[in-house]
């Protein structure tokens, strides 16, 4: 059986991730880092947790040692919003953490999944049904540490052949963990604040159509691409992957469809949505569909039924 480094994990993804791969491969076989450790929680508390710098290599490799791992899974990134706040930061997090997961799976011969984003494109990318291989110039950082990323990983399955694997991910939905710093986080806040307070002021404006996935579907993609056979991936890093892709106000439609009095008004941040422009309306994800079957279980309404019903269920649901 497998062992399984997850970095970041005790992120947006990163907090499901390792309950959902400890349920799949055994409590003692999925080790849990992050540079926090002072979280109480299932991370934390349910099984193997260290904690982690990513851009300490020398710590990294000792921790993967240590544990014998088989794969790293790593997340720990600055995400879209935040990394606009400090772009050194980012690209220092970002691509030094990257390049110690790339060396440590070097060393070890194990896998190294890494995720990239819709960030990865940009302006002059198509932005309908954008194609796997197209032009990417992002003008953020975040997506340029992304397109750094996707090459930095074909380079080290090419040139010293690690088993690298990775998808685009769109923006991730989920009722579990708040988001962290992303554009696309207004479509996690509203469901919070529809349940809440019974309304959202959305810093997205009308119309903007984003590609958005909901987090079991993602955490679903991860495992499946882990598992596929190897020589059936063509492209191997950074596949396209979408389930849905909607605007604030086609969210907003879906919630009141549930919760009638609910009511969406909008005050746009300029930063975020400059950021969202630059990004696809939506994307084709044929090339995951053909080389390891990707298939999305959820559409916008019925996330958003399980979704509402989920914070319901919450004692308490924490506004943002």
């Amino acid at each position: 059986m497998k062992t399984i480094l997850v970095t970041g994990a005790l992120g947006q993804i990163g907090s499901e991730l390792v309950m959902k791969l400890r349920d799949l491969y055994g409590t003692d076989h999925v080790v849990g880092t992050d540079i926090r450790s002072t979280i109480d929680g299932p991370v934390v508390q349910g099984g193997p947790y260290e904690m982690l710098d990513v851009t300490d290599g020398e710590r990294f490799l000792e921790i993967a040692k240590k544990y014998q791992v088989d794969a790293v899974i790593h997340l720990a990134a600055v995400l879209s919003a935040k990394a606009e706040v400090n772009p050194q930061r980012a690209w220092h997090l970002n691509m030094t953490g990257l390049m110690n997961g790339l060396e440590t799976a070097r060393e070890l011969r194990c896998q190294l999944f890494t995720p990239s984003s819709i960030a990865a494109f940009g302006p002059s990318t198509p932005k309908e049904m954008t194609p796997q291989d197209t032009i990417q110039r992002p003008n953020t950082i975040y997506g340029v540490t992304k397109v750094s990323g996707e090459l930095l990983c074909d380079y080290y399955h090419r040139r010293f052949d690690v088993d690298t694997r990775g998808v685009r991910f769109p923006g991730l939905i989920s009722y579990v963990t708040p988001p962290g710093g992303g554009t696309t986080d207004y479509a996690v806040e509203i469901y919070y604040h529809a349940v809440k307070q019974k309304r959202y002021t959305s810093y997205i404006a009308a119309g903007t159509k984003m590609d958005m996935m909901y987090m079991p579907d993602a955490l679903d993609a991860i495992v499946q691409l882990m598992e596929a056979d190897a020589a059936k991936l063509v492209h191997r890093n950074a596949f396209n992957i979408t389930a849905m892709s909607f605007a604030p106000e086609d969210v907003a439609a879906a919630i009141q469809a549930k919760l009638p009095e609910f009511v969406m008004t909008y005050d746009v941040d300029p930063v975020r949505q400059a950021i969202a422009e630059s990004w696809p309306n939506s994307i084709d994800a044929s090339c995951a569909v053909d080389e390891w079957g990707f298939r999305p279980s959820y559409d916008l309404e019925k996330m958003t039924q399980d979704m509402l019903e989920k914070l319901q269920q919450k004692e308490h649901v924490t506004a943002f």
